[in-house]
């Protein structure tokens, strides 16, 4: 019984997921927005200092800009 019980949370999960996946993909800006609150969240935990990447979409206009 556990083990059905495990199961069909995996199997819900699953749902959540790809449903999560279809709305990111109708909606790409969601996905910076979704790195920046698990940032803040991360920020909110921990007091000491915080390294993460910055995506290339963002640097791109500004490396343009400096080349010329």
């Amino acid at each position: 019984r556990a083990k059905v019980i495990s199961a069909m949370g995996e199997f819900q999960a699953a749902e959540k997921m790809a449903d999560a996946a279809k709305v990111l993909s109708t909606y790409p800006v969601a996905v910076q927005l979704r790195f920046f609150q698990t940032l803040r969240e991360v920020a909110a935990e921990s007091p000491s200092r915080l390294v993460f990447p910055v995506p290339i979409d963002l640097v791109k206009p500004l490396l343009g800009k400096s080349a010329k």
